[in-house]
Parts: C-alpha cells; structure tokens; sequence
C-alpha cells in the first residue's frame, strides 16, 4: 500500500506561481509513474500532468503546456508541480496519482492523494 499527501495549495491573485508537492510513503515511488489531476466544482476530474518512473518523460494536459512543470525526486519519494501564470480557471482540487505506466487514463492510477485546493483571484 502507498499513501500519497499533496502540499502546496492556496489562495492566490491570477499571474502567481505555486508549487504542489505529493509524498508518497509506504511504497518507494520510483516504483511508479506519477500524475497530477485537477477537478473544479461541478466539472469532471481531468489528467493535468504526469512524468514517467525514471522521469525522463512528461505528459502535459493543453491547459498546462507551458505553464506548468512536473518533476520528481525519487531520493525523496516526492513529486512536483511548478504552476506559473496561473488563471481563474486553474481553480481545483488537486490530486496526485500513482500508475504502473505513464497514461492520461485515470483508471489505470491505483493509488491517489486527498488532494489541495488552489484557488485563484481574478
């Protein structure tokens, strides 16, 4: 069994940055692919970014292309999301993920954190 706990969420003005972290325990991470997720109020939970076990490959949502940056510290069982330029729409609860393979699919992640709420002032 893993747990995963996600950090890093607030309130901030839309421009600003703000960095998510997910902790694993339990279950080395470097084991995992990694995903972050995001779901809005009333909207569907929707794939935002996710990295490969070794981190050489990423996967970007279009929403987060040149905005966001996802990385790992495997020494660290901790995986990242740099968001910059953040907009109204960001505003969601985020979630990270852990999967045998690097997919958008959100059935094929076994393992989720609670998630952390950004949310972001116009």
């Amino acid at each position: 069994q893993a747990q995963l706990v996600e950090s890093g969420g607030g309130l901030v003005q839309a421009g600003d940055s703000l960095r998510l972290s997910c902790v694993v325990s339990g279950r080395a991470v470097s084991n995992r692919a990694m995903g972050w997720f995001r779901q809005a109020p009333g909207k569907a939970r929707e794939f935002v970014a996710g990295i490969s076990r070794g981190g050489g490959t990423t996967d970007y949502a279009d929403s987060a292309k040149g905005r966001f940056t996802i990385s790992r510290d495997n020494a660290k069982n901790t995986v990242y999301l740099q968001m910059n330029s953040l907009k109204p729409e960001d505003t969601a609860v985020y979630c990270c993920a852990a999967a045998a393979w690097l997919t958008r699919a959100q059935n094929y992640y076994d393992y989720w954190g609670p998630g952390t709420q950004v949310t972001v002032s116009s």
